[in-house]
């Protein structure tokens, strides 16, 4: 999850009721992370609405990461099989070697949240791959555009897009 620096005025206080054993475990959460309790609070609201936009159907990226044996008979060509017949939707791969037997693949999509879905459990499930999984935002949970925040034209109107331009941007915290 991003996490950005909010000016004051930006944020909002309320009160939140839960049991001490609970708030001792976001309190540990939060110093795990090198955070506090209001900004895994803000992660985790944001993670509970990006979930529920993605069972919306809207526009939405993905990534789908996956491990495979590539000595399983074929499995590269229905994997490329599968990547071609999604066609614009896949917008970058990585392919990377990781011993003899194993090949990691991380694909980026473009799409609706259902049809990504859909592109990534077939992916997933195609004999051979062994291990993965699949992360999917909306795009409406990106941000509005304009709000402290660069958009990138590439002049089709499709594939504009918006982030911060402050260091370090896209910066990514692991749990």
């Amino acid at each position: 999850m991003r996490h950005e620096k909010h000016e004051k005025q930006d944020l909002v206080r309320f009160g939140v009721a839960m049991e001490p054993a609970l708030l001792a475990q976001i309190d540990h959460l939060a110093e795990q992370r090198g955070s506090n309790r209001s900004e895994l609070l803000r992660d985790l609201a944001r993670a509970e609405v990006v979930e529920s936009l993605v069972q919306k159907r809207v526009p939405a990226v993905a990534s789908i990461t996956m491990v495979y044996n590539h000595h399983v008979r074929e499995l590269t060509e229905r994997l490329n099989a599968i990547q071609h017949e999604l066609e614009d939707q896949v917008r970058s791969t990585m392919h990377v070697h990781l011993d003899h037997d194993h090949c990691l693949e991380v694909i980026v999509m473009r799409g609706r949240s259902d049809q990504l879905k859909a592109a990534a459990d077939r992916l997933l499930g195609t004999r051979g791959v062994t291990h993965g999984g699949v992360e999917i935002i909306a795009v409406a949970a990106l941000g509005e555009r304009g709000e402290g925040r660069a958009v990138h034209d590439h002049g089709d109107g499709e594939h504009d897009h918006a982030h911060p331009h402050r260091a370090p941007a896209h910066k990514r915290r692991k749990g």
